[in-house]
């Protein structure tokens, strides 16, 4: 075949790839929803933390601080955001100190006296009205008389405002100018996003859009917006892996192409070996697409992985290419081993699917069929497009003094057995925890920003993301009033110093009951005038000028209660939505908590409830997940490794040639384990899939040097295919080893040491007298 019909061949198999890849990636949706990589739920706990995940009130709220200028202009920049975010509709709540009445009277004013608790305590007779009407005139003579006076006629007794106070958070920072401000000068705010707290890409353009306004404002040039939160870390915690992600892949690639241009003297491996991976993607993506309609970002992230096993067909082909033989001849001879690595690997990863976690199961089809795709590219379409070789690999200088010093390295049968012992003990006896399940620990986040997170927070008293309070019952009335109930418990808890603050439903929309009661203690107009002409005896108030307040009381009279849809339909409503959800026949209220100091201490709060009431612990219930999660993977990679081992025996038609085979992949395992306890390295989901990769390249290595050829220029092709599939490995996986991130960490130092171990073993445990006969 001519170069020039082979470089169409090529450029038409590219060219197919990428309007494959191109319509793909028009259909397929990536899914950040991590219930798709968990089991399913197994108490109500765990469902509402699945149903709610990133949602909860404190997962939305992103912390602000404005720094680098005078007192007055930082006021001026934190009134100016605050107006700003007001308006954006990525935000559903912003705080300054700074109380909004204005926000309250357009929709709340006429159900002012159904919601403020003052009628709990209190009647609107005579005594307590001239007690209000003697405050309002002492206020008249204060700073605060502008901001009272347009609300006096009708509302002397500062419901609006007690309600402002009411809905402010339970632990203000001080006010300097009528904002919030902090003990190092800084101006405070607290914006609430309408996004889920770990949906990085809205809440990536959320942020955007806060920085854009703060930029706009006057005087923003000479200060500094800094900028905290869980929305915020996610955001970060993605450019950052990104970033890394993109650099050291970059770095690989570079050192790669190099190592082939070295490797084989040739610049087609460069432009070839990609396509058969690139193809196997594609397809594993479009199979995706039509089989579940989405994929979740860590399928990606997973596959990939599993998939950069395919890498080694390729390199196979282009080792064991012969001087003046067909190429296609090649690839035919080589076959039945690359098919039996491809078959079995494929077989083990049907246990992904049979798992019954809906993201194992588009991990277990995209790997399949990425695998699958790229052995059939490699059969068939890559001798289309390479030509003969023009340099037999076996006779790379330097590559049979290798192979005889290979040869040569002491084998005693007993080794392996020793190593295995010694391996298990330090497995099961090194000291530390086993596995990770703290998420945190994953996080590439600088222990310098969590630390200022929680200045922030305990500065604001906003509400802690570890811990909710829960309340359950069969209507949202009920969990209306059982918030109701319930609130006293919680203040004497805040009395004892259980905790700093919290914030129940109830506080923002108190139960029909409760509005009913109130509503039933507001006068009639008749009494209500003839109580305020006596309060109003010997003050400096003229007749009828409570007329509005009179109107209101008798309009409040009248007024239906506010139910939850109504009121989840005003300004403040989304922090009611947020704080009370249904969950199958019944519902459930959600209450935020800041400075937990005793979470002990609810327990009795739930014995008095018959655990209608109880705490919430979001990371142990993340925990939890995560161990249910490794159980089903873990108990997936068992059936994987059988069905491995029974695929291998079968395909081989020999037990004894299976060992050869697996013996070195199992003890390689052994070895990465033992080198991470001795470490101290706690084991998470990515080492565990990390560890199967390493597995796959290793299931090539034992194969290829386990086949009796009894030629020996063809042992140094195996071994120098070998060579540079272990070495492009370690060079991806090492350069990968040595990231910031710790799941890039993770996943690179795992793979690398994996390879390692598995090329060691799959030489030192080949069958007996192989290496040494051909040497």
């Amino acid at each position: 075949m001519r170069d020039g019909v082979r470089v169409a061949i090529w450029f038409v198999w590219l060219v197919l790839v990428a309007a494959l890849g191109w319509g793909v990636a028009r259909q397929l949706k990536i899914s950040s929803d991590l219930r798709d990589f968990v089991p399913p739920a197994r108490t109500a706990d765990q469902k509402l933390l699945l149903d709610e995940i990133g949602k909860g009130p404190g997962s939305r709220l992103l912390l602000l601080a404005i720094s680098g200028a005078p007192d007055a202009q930082l006021a001026d920049l934190s009134r100016g955001l605050d107006a700003a975010l007001a308006h954006d509709p990525a935000f559903t709540h912003v705080a300054n100190g700074s109380h909004d009445l204005a926000q309250i009277a357009s929709a709340l004013l006429p159900y002012r006296y159904l919601l403020s608790p003052t009628l709990d305590t209190h009647r609107f007779d005579a005594a307590y009205l001239r007690a209000q009407l003697q405050q309002r005139v002492e206020d008249l003579s204060s700073p605060a008389a502008s901001l009272l006076e347009p609300w006096l006629r009708r509302d002397p007794t500062l419901e609006t405002l007690k309600l402002a106070q009411l809905w402010a958070p339970p632990h203000q920072p001080k006010l300097v100018d009528g904002v919030w401000f902090s003990h190092r000068g800084e101006a405070l705010l607290v914006a609430e996003t309408k996004a889920a707290g770990f949906d990085p890409g809205v809440q990536a353009r959320a942020i955007e859009s806060l920085q854009g306004h703060f930029a706009a404002l006057p005087g923003a040039r000479h200060a500094k917006l800094v900028i905290s939160g869980p929305g915020w870390f996610g955001v970060q915690a993605s450019r950052h892996t990104r970033a890394e992600a993109e650099r050291f892949s970059t770095i690989a690639t570079i050192g790669f192409v190099i190592m082939l241009l070295l490797a084989y003297r040739s610049a087609v491996p460069v432009l070839v070996t990609a396509l058969p991976l690139l193809s196997g993607a594609v397809v594993g993506f479009a199979l995706l697409a039509l089989i579940f309609g989405h994929a979740h970002g860590i399928t990606v992230a997973f596959g990939f992985t599993l998939l950069g096993v395919a890498q080694e067909y390729p390199l196979r082909v282009f080792s064991h290419r012969r001087v003046g033989v067909d190429t296609a001849q090649c690839v035919r001879e080589l076959w039945p081993l690359l098919a039996t690595a491809i078959v079995s690997v494929c077989i083990a990863y049907l246990a992904f699917f049979a798992s019954g976690v809906a993201g194992l199961q588009q991990l277990a089809v995209f790997t399949i069929g990425g695998l699958i795709t790229a052995g059939v590219c490699t059969r068939w379409l890559l001798p289309l497009v390479v030509p003969p070789a023009q340099h037999d690999m076996a006779k790379t200088p330097g590559l049979a003094r290798a192979w005889h010093f290979l040869a040569r390295l002491p084998r005693p049968r007993w080794m392996p057995w020793l190593v295995a012992v010694v391996g298990v003990c330090v497995v099961v006896f090194a000291p530390g925890k086993f596995w990770q399940n703290d998420l945190s620990a994953l996080t590439p986040i600088p222990k310098a920003e969590l630390q200022r997170d929680a200045r922030l927070r305990a500065a604001l008293g906003a509400p802690d993301v570890r811990y909710l309070l829960v309340l359950r019952a069969p209507s949202a009335q009920g969990v209306l009033a059982l918030s109701g109930r319930v609130a006293p418990a919680m203040r004497a808890l805040v009395a004892r110093h259980a905790l700093d603050g919290f914030e129940l439903p109830s506080r923002y929309l108190p139960s029909i009951a409760t509005q009913k009661a109130r509503q039933a203690r507001l006068p009639d107009a008749a009494t209500l005038e003839s109580a305020l002409h006596q309060a109003m005896q010997g003050l400096p108030f003229r007749a009828g000028v409570f007329a509005p307040f009179v109107a209101d009381v008798e309009a409040a009279r009248k007024l239906a209660p506010l139910t939850p849809a109504r009121f989840e339909a005003t300004p403040l409503g989304a922090r009611l939505e947020s704080m009370l959800v249904q969950q199958g026949d019944g519902w459930v209220g959600l209450g935020t908590l800041s400075g937990v100091n005793d979470p002990a201490a609810f327990a009795v709060l739930a014995k008095d409830t018959h655990g209608t009431v109880h705490l919430l612990d979001l990371k142990a219930s993340t925990e939890s997940l995560i161990i249910a999660y490794r159980h089903r993977i873990l108990v997936a990679l068992g059936i994987a490794a059988l069905l491995l081992c029974v695929a291998v025996t079968l395909a081989l038609r020999s037990p004894r040639r299976a060992l050869h085979v697996l013996g070195p992949m199992a003890l390689a395992t052994l070895l990465v384990l033992v080198v991470l306890r001795a470490a101290g390295i706690p084991l998470s989901l990515f080492h565990l899939v990390s560890l199967t990769l390493a597995a796959g390249l290793g299931l090539h290595y034992a194969l290829f040097f386990e086949r009796r050829t009894g030629d020996e220029l063809e042992d140094l092709r195996t071994l120098h295919a070998t060579l540079v599939c272990v070495a492009s490995a370690l060079l991806v996986f090492g350069v990968l080893a040595l990231s910031s991130v710790p799941v890039l960490r993770a996943i690179g130092l795992t793979v690398a040491l994996g390879v390692a171990f598995h090329f060691s073993l799959s030489v030192l445990m080949a069958p007996a007298g192989h290496l040494r006969r051909e040497a």
